[in-house]
């Protein structure tokens, strides 16, 4: 059976009102993002804004030696490009597809002029901006006081908390770009995670066996940002 699409499989689409739904709905077109996909550059103006379904989307922040780290991590809960309706217009982060899959992209005009109507569609993207914050803000303090076997656990749960199943495409080598470490360091951890029952991993492929034991070992970070996220981003239909 095909999979069925629809934008609404998006969490902050489907908490729009109907009438405010549908005057978006002819503008939203589906595109497939593939894994490494960069939607945007560190100081570029973006076009259009993209409201994930089925994948996830990392927002990387990158040093002058080329390097970088994780900062945040956007599904089907949320929305990339959040600069465009802050007033920005530009962001310092980089904006890659960190899990393959669907998306809904919009024009950012079409979203900008629907932000300053001042409805229910800009109520939703504050407070999934403030979630955000919340999320960017918990990582900072998880990458300096936590070790790496809680980031990773607190990684894959994020992950997971935004998709529609429980595997992972990913490779450990993109995982530690990712965290912005080693990938021995992750080779080892994964390899911990995957001997405790945790989890399987081949080729890329990272399923999640015991969802509830990795709680048990993840840091405190983890369930800040998920409160966070569950008390501002209910999404009930707004009237």
């Amino acid at each position: 059976m095909a999979l069925q699409h629809d934008p609404r499989q998006n969490q902050l689409l489907a908490a729009l009102p109907l009438d405010k739904y549908q005057r978006l709905a002819p503008h939203l077109k589906r595109v497939d993002l593939t894994l490494g996909k960069p939607l945007c550059e560190s100081g570029e103006v973006m076009s259009h804004v993209y409201f994930p379904t089925d994948c996830i989307v990392s927002l990387l922040c990158v040093v002058e030696e080329g390097d970088s780290a994780e900062i945040a991590v956007v599904g089907r809960e949320g929305i990339v490009g959040i600069s465009l309706f802050m007033g920005g217009m530009t962001t310092p982060s980089r904006a890659v597809v960190q899990s393959s899959g669907s998306a809904y992209r919009l024009e950012s005009q079409l979203l900008k002029e629907e932000f300053d109507r001042v409805g229910p569609l800009q109520m939703l993207l504050l407070r999934y901006t403030q979630a955000l914050i919340t999320q960017m803000a918990q990582t900072a303090v998880c990458n300096r006081h936590h070790n790496l076997d809680q980031q990773l656990c607190r990684w894959l749960l994020l992950s997971l908390d935004r998709l529609p199943t429980s595997e992972l495409l990913m490779t450990q080598e993109l995982i530690a770009n990712m965290l912005g470490v080693r990938r021995e360091g992750v080779t080892a951890s994964a390899g911990k995670l995957q001997r405790e029952g945790l989890i399987t991993y081949h080729r890329g492929h990272i399923h999640i066996l015991d969802r509830a034991g990795l709680e048990t070992r993840v840091c405190e970070c983890y369930s800040v940002v998920k409160k966070e996220y569950d008390r501002l981003l209910s999404y009930q239909r707004l009237g």
